[in-house]
């Protein structure tokens, strides 16, 4: 599946683009259809529990932070200087664990790409707005990027990842230094390029601000989640907290609002589609249902068929390489899971991840085994993410 998603784009786009669909559809079926057969019932809960407790909240928070951000509209005109272009990426970098990476991507991309549209060299300036903006700024919170959401339906707590704070900071810092004198460097050499000041010019203006209300929502629906508990309901024979499914509910109205709020003209100008979403949505239920098997295999621990990986995967040397080559070429978030649930398992083998969990964050946090790995990571999207697995 992993490698399906890697490799049609690169070798086969055209294929890939019609038919990425009945590809994910074929890799969860040519899992799921053996896993039936054999475990019946048990196969049966395990699908429905990943599908309601995993995978359908992490698409309703990606798709409302990805439609009330798509509603947002910075206009006007910016000249691309190395001090503004440093200010838009430190903007972009502040906003990323608040609006999601994907929102303050959208936000800022346009605007950054139209102040430095006059400059020849502009690649290493999406690199850069790739690592800050799109990656290394979603790592404080659930909201950030999708890993850590799905750290927090497994019980990780939504404060817990503040404690990288001074790490971020220290790879943001750096990576903003480095882009400051690399766009200096080139903005010297094409002086000459610089249009004449007798462009017309716009002021900046944020458009669609009254969606800043349904992210405020957002961010408050997911903290509701995670400090009230209001008992559990029955889906399907999976257990849910209510509270879970508020805040499902509550970031679908959000989304909604936004959509019936915010005018068709400012999702034009941003160039807002649904297609992004529809790929997400469709690839990692394909995605959520084949990882199933691993899963199960890591939370075994050492009496699991993976027991080889959870007595490699100790230090956080071992976090640091394993989890940053895998998911250089992969996703962030089954690696996430992947290497979450090692972590169960090397230290809480067949204890439940209610249990596991709150241990892991406490008589963990100070373990040599546990302490301060992460890692900055590259998708076949070409992002690079930073994101904390173990503090």
């Amino acid at each position: 599946m992993l490698f399906s998603i890697a490799l049609f784009p690169l070798l086969a786009p055209e294929f890939w683009h019609h038919h990425f669909g009945k590809v994910s559809a074929f890799w969860a079926a040519a899992m799921a259809g053996p896993f039936l057969f054999v475990y019946k019932g048990t196969a049966l809960y395990e699908i429905l529990h990943i599908i309601l407790a995993d995978y359908v909240p992490f698409i309703i928070l990606l798709w409302s932070l990805y439609t009330v951000s798509g509603g947002i509209l910075l206009k006007g005109s910016l000249r691309g200087t190395p001090v503004i272009n440093v200010i838009i990426l430190t903007i972009g970098t502040l906003l990323a664990s608040w609006m999601g990476t994907t929102g303050a991507a959208m936000l800022l991309i346009r605007p950054f790409l139209r102040a430095n549209n006059y400059r020849k060299n502009r690649t290493f300036m999406v690199v850069f707005f790739i690592f800050l903006v799109a990656n290394v700024g979603g790592s404080l919170t659930p909201l950030g990027d999708p890993p850590l959401f799905l750290g927090f339906l497994h019980g990780v707590s939504f404060f817990w990842t503040f404690k990288i704070m001074p790490h971020m900071l220290t790879v943001a810092g750096l990576l903003l230094v480095v882009y400051f004198f690399l766009d200096l460097y080139h903005y010297k050499k094409e002086t000459g390029r610089v249009p004449a000041d007798e462009a017309e010019k716009t002021p900046l203006q944020l458009v669609g601000i009254h969606n800043f209300i349904f992210l405020a929502g957002i961010i408050g629906a997911v903290l509701m989640s995670g400090m009230v508990d209001w008992g559990h309901v029955n889906v399907l024979g999976v257990h849910r907290g209510i509270q879970d499914w508020v805040r499902d509910g509550l970031l679908i109205v959000m989304g909604l609002l936004s959509m019936a709020t915010t005018s068709v003209e400012i999702r034009e100008d941003n160039d807002f589609t649904w297609f992004p979403i529809i790929e997400v949505a469709y690839l990692f239920v394909g995605i959520f249902i084949t990882m199933i098997p691993c899963l199960l295999i890591l939370k075994a621990g050492p009496n699991g068929q993976l027991a080889f990986l959870i007595n490699v995967v100790k230090e956080p040397v071992h976090y640091f390489w394993v989890t940053g080559t895998l998911s250089g070429f992969l996703d962030n978030a089954p690696t996430y899971l992947t290497f979450f649930n090692t972590a169960l398992g090397s230290h809480y083998p067949g204890m439940s991840e209610a249990q596991a969990v709150p241990l892991l964050m406490t008589e963990k946090r100070q373990c040599p085994q546990l302490h301060g790995p992460f890692h900055l990571r590259g998708s076949r999207h070409a992002h690079a993410q930073l994101f904390w697995l173990h503090p």
